[in-house]
Parts: structure tokens; C-alpha cells; sequence
């Protein structure tokens, strides 16, 4: 510890510590840096009063002027609407069936629908719509209940095993490590994989041949193609949602699976799930309606970009 001295080289006083006869000046900060510092804390503080900043409780400071975000937001939207306004109410007039007779209406549709997608669906199924493990890709021709558009807008609204709403898609595999034996287990997951080229059609398969058609044959068919009618899924076309590797499979069969969708007829307007089952159409594993349906010509809308109205998420 030392006194402060003036450093004759530079003229400033030093700090009055000296570590290992190591001195430190006191060399004062320059005055443009004082002013600007001073100005970001006159400003910090008008943000304060004027805008919502301090985090409460339950909320945060309203601000002297009274701005969100979340209500500028709703003031663009509102403002939005009567430009919307009627590409949604000839899209809801036009049953879902019937929008590839018009095919600019079925291009908002799809945008639309890509809009809810990006902020409802891609949490599950990806951006890109190629899913993940236990979530389907939306991209393939694969689908458990159908893939035209009155299917997916079907199971968009209704959802998959939800146990509140009695209309909802369901389809329930027994958990077969409660009724076969491993050995038999071996056996049908050794056919399975027969199926699709993924194993050789050895004994193992032979002997599972019987497992499955006495087991599994009632819902998936007698070739393992799947039955929609109970959103069984096609064992022969190598896609798989879990896995088709013997452990994956092994662990399907023994335990079962029983994924879940929520419905969204409870969360978004009918209009929306429209738009957004045209939009899952759309990308590529869409199948041609069950049946053509001939309607009036819907009310003419303006070529303009469309967004959700409400808050949407998908699943096939």
C-alpha cells in the first residue's frame, strides 16, 4: 500500500496500490463516454415510466402510455380482418371437398393453412412436416384413417385419443407382452419385419406367420397392409413411426403404443382447421377425394394472403 502520487510520464495521480511495485492510475474515463452513459440511464428510466418493463406477480408495470405488444398486435389484426373477411367466408362456404374445383380459393386455403402450421403443428411434426419418432410425417402417402381431405380435416377436428369428446379418432393395440409368450414375440416381430424386406423369411418368421394370423391379422389384415376402418397401420411398407428394428418392434408389440393428437374443434374455428387440412393435403401424400361434389360457386374472393384467425396443430 502506497500513497497517491502524480505519475510524472503521464501527469495523472495514481490509485494509491502498488502490487509488486506495480502502480495503477487513476486515469479519469473520457468525458463522451460520461455523457453517453449518463444519457442510456436518463433513457433506461423514461422506458421504465412509459413502457411496461418491471416484472410483478402476476403481471408487469402497465407503462404511462398503456403499450403492448400483444395489443398492437390485435390492433393489426383487427384491422386485417375486413380484408380477410371474404376469402374466410368463401372458404366457408365451400365444402372441403369441393376447393380443388377452385383452385385459387384452394391456394389461400393452403397458405392460410401453412400460417396455423408454423404455429401450431411444427412443435410436433417438425417444420418441414417430416414428424419424428411417434410423430408422423406429414410428407408420405401413410395414413392410419385416410389421407383425402375430408379425412384430415376429419381427424384435424375430432383428434386421436382424446378421452373428453366421444367423436374423437381411436384405435387401441393390446399390449401383447400380457398375452404371448417372448418366444412368440420373437416369432411375430421376425414376420413383421418379413413384411417389409427388413428380415429374412427364416423359421422364426415362418412359426410368427401364425402368431400374427391369430393375433394380429383381425386388425392389421391377413398381408399386413393396415385397415383404416380402425386406423391400423400398413406393417408391409417399410415406414414406421416408433422404429422397424427388432428392439424397437419388440418393445411395440410387448408394450403397445397409444399416441395422442389433441382435437382442435375446441381451440379453432372451423374455418382454420379447413385451411389447414387443405394445407397438409398439399404437401405431397394428399389422395384424390372418395367421391366428387359439385356446389355453387362460392362468393368471390379477393387474391390476398391469409392467416389464422385464431389459435391452431395437425396430425395424419
Amino acid at each position: 500500500m502506497t500513497e497517491k502520487r502524480l505519475d510524472e510520464a503521464t501527469g495523472t495521480h495514481t490509485v494509491g496500490h502498488e502490487w509488486d511495485g506495480i502502480e495503477e492510475l487513476d486515469t479519469p474515463l473520457p468525458r463522451w463516454w460520461l455523457i453517453t452513459f449518463i444519457l442510456c440511464c436518463v433513457f433506461a428510466l423514461g422506458y421504465v415510466i412509459v413502457y411496461p418493463a418491471i416484472p410483478l406477480l402476476r403481471n408487469a408495470t402497465q407503462g404511462t402510455f398503456g403499450w403492448t405488444s400483444r395489443g398492437d398486435f390485435d390492433a393489426q389484426m383487427t384491422a386485417e380482418n375486413p380484408r380477410r373477411a371474404p376469402i374466410f367466408r368463401a372458404i366457408a362456404a365451400t365444402p372441403i371437398e369441393a376447393l380443388p374445383a377452385n383452385p385459387q380459393l384452394l391456394r389461400q386455403a393452403v397458405e392460410g393453412g401453412r400460417a396455423a402450421f408454423k404455429v401450431h403443428c411444427v412443435q410436433c411434426h417438425g417444420s418441414g412436416a417430416a414428424g419424428s419418432k411417434g410423430y408422423p410425417n406429414l410428407n408420405d402417402d401413410d395414413w392410419l384413417w385416410g389421407g383425402d381431405l375430408k379425412a384430415i380435416q376429419t381427424t384435424l377436428t375430432h383428434g386421436i385419443r382424446n378421452p373428453d369428446h366421444a367423436e374423437t379418432r381411436v384405435s387401441q393395440m393390446p399390449a401383447f407382452g400380457e398375452i404371448l409368450k417372448p418366444s412368440e414375440i420373437d416369432q411375430v416381430v421376425a414376420y413383421v419385419r418379413s413384411l417389409s424386406g427388413l428380415g429374412k423369411q427364416g423359421p422364426a418368421a415362418t412359426a410368427g406367420a401364425l402368431v400374427f394370423a391369430n393375433n394380429c391379422a383381425v386388425c392389421h389384415g391377413a398381408d399386413g397392409k393396415g385397415g383404416r376402418a380402425v386406423g391400423a397401420p400398413n406393417l408391409a411398407d417399410s415406414i414406421w413411426l416408433y422404429g422397424g428394428d427388432s428392439e424397437t418392434l419388440h418393445a411395440t408389440v410387448r408394450y403397445a403404443r397409444a399416441g395422442v393428437m389433441p382435437r382442435w374443434n375446441n381451440r379453432l374455428d372451423a374455418v382454420t382447421i379447413k385451411m389447414l387440412a387443405a394445407y397438409v393435403h398439399s404437401l405431397g401424400g394428399g389422395e384424390a377425394n372418395l367421391a366428387p361434389v359439385v356446389v355453387e360457386a362460392a362468393p368471390a374472393a379477393t387474391s390476398a394472403a391469409v392467416a389464422p384467425s385464431k389459435e391452431h396443430n395437425v396430425g395424419a
